[in-house]
């Protein structure tokens, strides 16, 4: 994989087959990776370097083949119109998702009582604003680090399986 175009060489999807031809020598070439998956070698040129956006049934394919369920969430944070607002999904320890995640949670128990009390007349009024974007907030935080978890849960399982 010597010689790659600069374009080529910081697309995500080139660089997570370069990872997974660590593991799956077949994966070290395009053609080759292009057959296992029964898509065009030349389509996969055009994905590699930028020149063609992958179809999300082809972003599936790879995240399976190269083990890396990061690329939906690249997908839909990047390629899809509708995923804007997805939480990026990021390479982490267990152990620093599971304090994340206890940060989170503890953060959210006073939530609870702030979208009750803000709730409560079924009117959201003009001074309750500030306090309702403190939970949205909070509940995107938690969003994120469920996120995380269920990327790093699945990243687990194809190890151990």
């Amino acid at each position: 994989m010597a010689n790659v175009a600069s374009s080529t060489a910081t697309n995500v999807l080139f660089q997570a087959r370069c990872r997974a031809s660590s593991h799956n020598d077949a994966l070290g070439s395009r053609e080759s990776a292009a057959d296992i998956m029964g898509i065009d070698r030349g389509r996969l040129y055009r994905i590699e370097t930028g020149i063609a956006d992958p179809y999300p049934e082809e972003i599936l394919l790879m995240a399976d083949l190269y083990g890396d369920p990061k690329l939906m969430n690249w997908y839909c944070r990047e390629k899809c119109p509708l995923g804007q607002e997805v939480p990026v999904i990021e390479d982490q320890t267990i152990e620093r998702l599971t304090v994340r995640a206890l940060t989170s949670l503890r953060k959210s128990e006073g939530v609870k009582d702030m979208l009750l009390d803000i709730m409560e007349d079924g009117i959201v009024s003009e001074d309750e604003l500030p306090a309702l974007r403190e939970i949205i907030a909070t509940l995107d935080e938690l969003n994120e680090v469920n996120q995380n978890l269920k990327n790093w849960t699945s990243q687990y399982q194809k190890q151990e399986g």
